[in-house]
Parts: C-alpha cells; sequence; structure tokens
C-alpha cells in the first residue's frame, strides 16, 4: 500500500549541504538615482504590472520565513521609493515579534531615510547598508548623476538618531574615487560605521564600459597596507 511521506522539517538545504537562513528580496528595479557603474541615465523600467504587489512580496516573504529563513534584507533599485513601502515594512515586523525571524534589514541609497529612519527603526529594524562612494559633493554628483551628498548625509543623522546601526557600502571606482578610501575609512570609523569595499560587478544596463571602472580589491589592499595594518576577519 502506497504512503504518504510527509518532510517534517520545514529547512531549506542548497546542493552544498548548507542551510538556507538569509533571503534579499528586491522590492523594486526603480531608482531615483542614475549610479553610473548600474544603470543608464535613460533607464527602461518594468512595467508596475508585472512586480508582484506588496501583499505578495510579504506572502512570499513569510513561506521562505516558514521554511527557515532567519534573516531578510529588502532591496531594489532603491527600495524605499516603492510606494507604501512602509507597510510592507510593518507587515513583515510581525516575524519580528513572533521571533521567527531574528533580523529585518535594507539596503538604501539613503535619499529617502529622513522621512524613514524613524519608522524602520519602530518597526524593529535595527541596522541598515547605506550606498555612497564619494564624500566629496560635485564627485558624488557625477557618479550618482541626479543625487545629492547634502541630502544623503541629513538621512545618515536621520538613522543615527534613530539608532539605526549603519554600514556603508562603497563601490572601488578606478580613476574615481581611490585616492578617497583611505579618507572614507577614517571618517565611517570616527561616526560608528562599518565599511565594505565592494568591486564594481557586470549588473545592470549602463552606458560606457564598466572594464574601465573596475578596480580590484587586492590592489586596494596593497594600497592600504601603506595606510593601515590589515588582519584577516575569523569566522566564527
Amino acid at each position: 500500500m502506497a504512503q504518504d511521506i510527509i518532510n517534517t522539517n520545514p529547512t531549506m538545504i542548497d546542493p552544498f549541504g548548507r542551510h538556507v537562513s538569509y533571503l534579499r528580496v528586491s522590492v523594486t528595479d526603480r531608482c531615483d538615482f542614475r549610479c553610473v557603474y548600474c544603470m543608464s541615465e535613460n533607464m527602461t523600467f518594468l512595467p508596475r504590472k508585472e512586480l508582484l504587489t506588496l501583499e505578495e512580496l510579504d506572502r512570499m516573504c513569510t513561506a521562505f520565513i516558514e521554511k527557515g529563513v532567519r534573516k531578510l534584507r529588502l532591496t531594489g533599485g532603491e527600495p524605499l521609493v516603492r510606494k507604501n513601502i512602509m507597510s510592507l515594512v510593518r507587515a513583515l515586523s510581525r516575524h519580528l515579534r513572533t521571533g521567527a525571524l531574528e533580523e529585518l534589514t535594507l539596503t538604501t541609497n539613503g535619499s529617502q531615510l529622513t522621512r524613514f529612519a524613524g519608522e524602520l527603526a519602530d518597526c524593529g529594524v535595527a541596522r541598515i547598508n547605506v550606498s555612497i562612494d564619494t564624500l566629496d559633493a560635485d564627485n558624488f554628483r557625477a557618479i550618482t548623476r541626479w543625487g545629492a551628498l547634502d541630502q544623503v548625509m541629513q538621512g545618515l543623522k536621520a538613522a543615527t538618531d534613530a539608532g539605526l546601526a549603519i554600514k556603508v557600502n562603497a563601490v572601488a571606482l578606478k580613476g574615481v574615487n581611490e585616492h578617497e578610501i583611505p579618507s572614507m575609512i577614517a571618517w565611517c570609523h570616527e561616526r560608528g560605521y562599518d565599511l565594505t569595499l565592494i568591486e564594481t560587478m557586470p549588473l545592470g544596463e549602463i552606458e560606457g564600459d564598466r572594464v574601465d571602472q573596475y578596480l580590484p580589491l587586492s590592489q586596494v589592499r596593497r594600497q592600504l597596507a601603506e595606510h593601515y595594518a590589515a588582519r584577516r576577519a575569523i569566522s566564527r
């Protein structure tokens, strides 16, 4: 007599035997910046009808949480330009209250933090990643095309005032911001921010060739060794 086999272990495991407990969800492909390594200035975005609704995103994320996801990150594009995005954040925050989710966070360009930082903190978001590639206002405008550094700095202050921990993501760009990296490290250290340097990657539709922008982090590391004593972090 045939019997149904019921899987009583909801945990997802990848082909290498690793438990899948971290999920990144892009809530929109739209952004209020046009960073030169990420987007063309005149982008064609997905029709809105092809995007999952916020309610569908909530159900999808909840399904993954029921399958063992413990950390959830919202990304974009720029997630905070999605209309009514805080309704999704508030809905997902229920999983923090029940303990089903350990962390709810997001990656942002910082442009909307003045508006949303306090509400994010109220929803249980404890930390965020903010993309900043330069501390020079003119260079910032050149890289982002549409961005204003002052607006992002005001957003960082709002996030700090709200109690959010901040990690800065900076894309290392050859001939653009490589001379600023030591000063960015010092700036982040003074403010208690973490800093992650990122190599430019072939993602998104841009004008021009990313090869001209590529700066290997191995080279950055050698240059930083002239200023700092570096050691590898040990995973625990």
